[in-house]
């Protein structure tokens, strides 16, 4: 309708945090959104706290060589075929712990070493992996000692590790170079007692890089660096480049070859930030659009993945159709190694997209992964003080790629 003569029209006021430059925000903390960087139906909050994010990605350590390494890198070639041998891999998975040994990560630690027996090693778990998070807060070197040496003093296990958002945290003062001291306790070159740990045995890792490919029997493990922020996780941009996600797609594809050459192999991703979460921390959806495309190109999808982040244990099925076929892949967050319990939400079953949220716990605990060449188990095993007891299970017939 025409304004009257004499009267002016006036335009609407602009709304509170429109994005405009220069513009007032109402919130300090702009609001999580899933939309990815910069795109306009992520609107002014996310689009901002994203864009911010991104901006300020810690560098990411090239790895050595392929960064493919062979279980016998980590238990010695006779440890390997043994396993090999026996039939079937275990190992231990959890994250987030950067306690002390007096406190619920010694009690998951005292918990975990309950499942070795000397007298048969090959039936023993072959590694622990560490889902990110060794350390917390400042001078991470010195930390070492009391928040993981000491913890684990009587593990007899060997410890690989992928890192969390604060193994890669800067200090100016203390630690001004992301992952440094992770480097140095985990990606020896060489392996040997580091003088921080004393008179405790543990040798440095020798992993290939922060993130790596573990060849192993019955399992192949890709372990990836989701980077420093809190919330949420990146395999690539700003200043962490490109190289993990041209690593991740050509990783892939050479897996995707030897599946197809024979023997079939259960293959796990492992990275400290959950593609799905619905407590404590929020999900990473573009980390798993980055991940999903890499997928795409090799033509292989994981059979499991496994997060931390979110101090509980939630586990999630993803129903997808890839390349003619429908999989069922378990994604579980175990973020329960020690450090301090987050509250979550009951699972109910409940579907939001492609997956559906099937059980959750608040508290501490670990999960025992066991594959062999017909499936792939995973047991949460809840740690409450001296106790432990299977909170959870589920199974994937890597034949069918279906779960019970």
């Amino acid at each position: 309708m025409p304004a009257r003569r004499g009267t002016t029209t006036k335009k609407p006021a602009a709304r509170p945090n429109s994005g405009a430059k220069g513009a007032v925000l109402r919130f300090a903390h702009p609001f999580y959104t899933t939309a990815p960087p910069g795109a306009r139906k992520a609107g002014p909050h996310g689009a901002r706290m994203l864009d911010h994010i991104q901006g300020r990605l810690e560098p990411v350590p090239a790895p050595r060589g392929k960064a493919t390494w062979g279980l016998a890198d980590v238990i010695g070639a006779e440890g390997a075929a043994g396993i090999e041998k026996h039939g079937r891999l275990q190992f231990h998975a959890c994250g987030d712990t950067g306690h002390k040994a007096d406190s619920p990560q010694g009690e998951v630690a005292s918990a975990m070493s309950q499942d070795y027996d000397a007298t048969h090693p090959d039936a023993s778990p072959a590694f622990f992996l560490h889902l990110g998070d060794v350390i917390y807060g400042p001078n991470k070197a010195q930390q070492y000692r009391p928040e993981f040496y000491e913890p684990y003093v009587h593990y007899p296990g060997k410890i690989i590790a992928i890192p969390g958002n604060h193994d890669g945290e800067v200090f100016p003062g203390t630690d001004p170079k992301s992952l440094a001291a992770f480097v140095a306790n985990f990606c020896a070159t060489k392996a040997t007692v580091p003088a921080i740990a004393g008179t405790i045995f543990r040798q440095t890792m020798t992993q290939p890089g922060v993130y790596w490919c573990l060849d192993a029997p019955f399992v192949q493990i890709v372990g990836m660096y989701s980077n420093a922020a809190e919330n949420p996780g990146f395999l690539s941009g700003g200043a962490a480049g490109t190289a993990q996600r041209a690593w991740l797609v050509a990783t892939l594809g050479a897996l995707a070859k030897q599946r197809a050459a024979g023997p079939r192999k259960a293959l796990v991703f492992a990275t400290h930030h959950p593609p799905f979460t619905a407590g404590g921390h929020s999900p990473s959806t573009a980390m798993l659009a980055e991940v999903d495309a890499a997928c795409q190109q090799a033509g292989l999808m994981p059979d499991l993945w496994l997060s931390g982040h979110a101090h509980s244990y939630q586990r999630y099925t993803r129903h997808v159709s890839f390349r003619g076929k429908s999989l069922e892949i378990p994604h579980i967050v175990a973020g329960t190694g020690g450090i301090g319990e987050q509250a979550v939400p009951a699972a109910g079953g409940g579907r939001t997209g492609d997956h559906v949220f099937e059980k959750s716990r608040m508290g501490y605990g670990y999960l025992l992964v066991t594959a062999d060449a017909a499936q792939l188990e995973v047991r949460f095993m809840a740690v409450d003080g001296a106790s432990r007891s299977e909170f959870d299970s589920v199974v994937v017939d890597l034949a069918t790629s279906s779960v019970r």
